[in-house]
């Protein structure tokens, strides 16, 4: 019997992802915060840039887990949360860690989750840019597996 091998989000890699997002900040203009989150929204590596804001810690990492426990990317979350959304509150669930705005990325290999990164201190676009290079650093990982 054959087994799938997926990419596992290890120390290793989630350096490199940081190291992505962290340059796309600087082609930017952005100060940010860079989380990576393994499948079970556990924290593998993160980053601050010098200067960055106060709440980037907090929301980086919790737009990371956000993506990994709902296998989306943030930012499609934000319409459900408004009032009268099919999720309206779901912010308040698990202590408050759902974030629901854009940043956050889910990681696939092959059919599951197996990880996530958040991007938090610039503004959406930029965080979205950021989330995005350092999810390609995964891509190319997980194309090369």
């Amino acid at each position: 019997m054959a087994t799938e091998t997926v990419t596992v989000v290890d120390l290793e890699l989630a350096l490199r992802m940081c190291a992505a997002a962290r340059a796309t900040a600087v082609e930017v203009g952005a100060l940010v915060s860079v989380a990576v989150v393994d499948g079970g929204g556990h924290l593998v590596a993160f980053q601050r840039m010098d200067r960055a804001e106060i709440a980037g810690p907090v929301l980086a990492r919790d737009k990371a887990y956000t993506a990994v426990a709902h296998r989306v990317r943030t930012a499609e979350l934000t319409a459900a949360v408004v009032p009268d959304g099919e999720l309206v509150g779901m912010y308040a669930a698990d202590g408050g860690r759902y974030v629901c705005f854009a940043g956050g990325v889910p990681l696939w290999s092959r059919d599951r989750v197996v990880g996530g990164v958040g991007v938090s201190g610039g503004a959406a676009d930029e965080d979205v840019a950021c989330a995005a290079a350092a999810a390609a650093v995964f891509a190319l990982e997980e194309a090369t597996a």
